[in-house]
């Protein structure tokens, strides 16, 4: 398991909370590990019926740990990233997630994989893979097209800008934006709601919701693997990632 994310239990809700602020919240493969396995744990846990996400402090979640991913790269099915996304791709239990800050990278790509998003109108979204030289994960590709049409998700991640949390909203990445200072407040409250109900009836409804695109999610998920972990050792990751570390802008004019 992993110190930076903290697992708890109130009633039969699991919080999961990713707790690293002074890295705006970025994963290491550790703390993937420890994402995974909340979730396949609430899964297993009849007393559970519902996962909470949420970040600390002015981030939900930065992105990877560049130092760390560099130093472990995901080569196949066994790395923890690919085992945070699988896990989320085939939960169970409904998740809640409240987005309370900068959400890039896997922080925006696995709540498309959540149930309910609320954000604060202080998040903004980043889907920057092309910026760094890679492609997008997690079936991003397949989901976001299906939200919002190709030349909307094309804009997304061919500039790999930074949008709003109404944006994101506009686009259906979020069921609903709130005041920051109300945002645990609403998504504990859908938690609870959602923790009261029939849980054979809110896991199969869940479960239909999903079977449609399910085996679409799954392989828009394993073309864009093919796809990222050979880019990874590319010329244009290792420029863009190189140039990240040392603080400045990345150099395409040669490739």
């Amino acid at each position: 398991m992993s110190k930076y994310i903290d697992i708890k239990t109130e009633g039969r809700i699991k919080l999961i909370s990713i707790n690293r602020p002074n890295k705006k919240n970025a994963l290491d493969l550790a703390m993937y590990s420890a994402l995974a396995q909340a979730l396949r744990d609430a899964d297993e846990d009849n007393n559970i019926r519902v996962s909470y996400l949420t970040g600390v402090a002015d981030a939900f979640c930065s992105g990877n740990d560049i130092n760390d991913f560099l130093k472990n790269p995901p080569t196949d099915e066994s790395s923890p990233v690919l085992q945070f996304i699988n896990a989320i791709i085939k939960a169970q239990k409904p998740i809640v997630a409240a987005v309370n800050g900068i959400a890039v990278g896997i922080g925006t790509t696995m709540l498309l994989h959540c149930d309910l998003v609320y954000a604060s109108d202080a998040a903004r979204f980043q889907l920057p893979f092309v910026n760094i030289g890679l492609c997008p994960e997690a079936g991003s590709t397949y989901i976001l097209t299906a939200l919002m049409g190709h030349q909307k998700v094309s804009e997304l991640l061919l500039l790999g800008e930074k949008f709003s949390a109404e944006q994101a909203e506009s686009f259906g990445i979020v069921n609903k934006v709130v005041a920051a200072n109300e945002l645990e407040a609403i998504a504990m409250e859908s938690a609870r709601r959602i923790a009261e109900q029939p849980p054979n009836a809110t896991q199969m409804s869940k479960a239909l919701l999903r079977t449609a695109m399910r085996n679409q999610i799954v392989e828009a998920s394993q073309r864009e693997l093919e796809s990222f972990i050979p880019m990874l050792s590319g010329e244009e990751a290792k420029e863009a990632l190189t140039a990240f570390m040392e603080k400045r802008k990345p150099d395409f004019s040669r490739f």
